[in-house]
């Protein structure tokens, strides 16, 4: 892919003007604020929870673990942005800034992606094969596939970045409401439709192939559970299957609903565009620590020991 040889001088900020067409900025923005700190608090609890408890040093509280980390990383670099555009009134971002977001952004969605696949595959050996399972998925596989995902999204869009930071920049105005790489090609003086190729087939591999992936693992943890002979058993193997599913749920069913309605000739507009964005950016590092903690029994019970053990202060009066 050639690039565009420019002239002329590159901007060196961005301006944010997403929300400018919507009234109550300062509520929206709390509500973002509001959620992010609640993500990020239950992400880090998660984190810390797994750290320092050496009970907890296993494949699924790995998988867990590295969850929690790219759901702050993912969340971060979104949520800050419209934070400060709607409750600080800073529009502008330079450019590195706007580049290295749109790096940590799409590198936390990619990760994300295969943080949920490698969850269905614990699940997946965990309940078809309990008797194997300590064998099968050991601590050093597990961390060898978490890194393997880091390295395949630090590749991918590694080259989508570089591909980014070579175009000529003539318009300071971004039309969404952080910064991303569709934000930011359609910023540069190009035609923008040949930088396409990358994040479409990037986007097709994520949603044809791992998402039908996941649901298949899914299908076949239900058909496995439902053949139990123990109901009392089954019935809270078959509440933790579907409580697993949910954070899949949650992910993928913004693109979803993107991908579907533009295939049905559906046009979304700027504002119900940017609405599947603060969604797919705070939905799911929301859900992922309620499903992951408070519903598993391990992590939820260190959390209860820690509480108790934490001092009370006496009162001064």
């Amino acid at each position: 892919m050639s690039l565009v040889n420019f002239s002329g001088q590159n901007v060196v900020e961005f301006t944010i003007t997403g929300f400018d067409h919507l009234s109550h900025h300062k509520l929206m923005g709390a509500v973002i604020l509001l959620a992010y700190c609640l993500a990020v608090l239950g992400s880090a609890a998660n984190i810390c929870i797994i750290s320092t408890d050496r009970r907890l040093h296993r494949p699924m509280y790995l998988l867990i673990c590295n969850l929690a980390l790219v759901d702050i990383m993912f969340t971060t670099s979104a949520s800050t942005t419209m934070i400060s555009v709607l409750l600080a009134g800073d529009k502008t971002i330079s450019y590195h800034s706007c580049l290295s977001r749109v790096y940590i952004y799409h590198l936390g969605d990619v990760t994300e992606c295969l943080a949920l696949s490698l969850m269905a595959l614990d699940r997946t050996v965990a309940i078809s094969e309990p008797l194997r399972y300590d064998t099968i998925l050991t601590n050093q596989r597990v961390f060898i596939l978490i890194v393997v995902s880091w390295l395949i999204g630090i590749g991918c869009v590694g080259k989508m970045i570089y591909t980014a930071d070579q175009l000529p920049y003539c318009q300071p105005v971004i039309k969404y409401i952080f910064c991303d790489y569709a934000a930011i090609i359609r910023a540069a003086c190009v035609d923008p439709e040949p930088y396409w190729l990358l994040p479409s087939i990037l986007a097709l591999w994520l949603l044809a192939g791992q998402f039908p992936l996941i649901v298949l693992s899914y299908g076949k943890l239900l058909f496995t559970v439902l053949r139990l002979p123990n109901r009392e058993k089954g019935g809270r193997t078959f509440r933790t299957v579907i409580s697993h599913f949910v954070p899949v749920v949650s992910y993928y069913a913004p693109k979803l609903v993107s991908v579907l309605l533009t295939r049905v000739g559906v046009t979304l507009n700027l504002t119900e565009r940017n609405a599947l964005r603060i969604i797919s950016t705070l939905v799911p590092p929301l859900i992922n620590p309620t499903v992951y903690c408070l519903q598993n029994k391990e992590i939820r019970g260190v959390l209860l020991r820690v509480l108790r053990r934490s001092p009370v202060v006496p009162s001064k009066d």
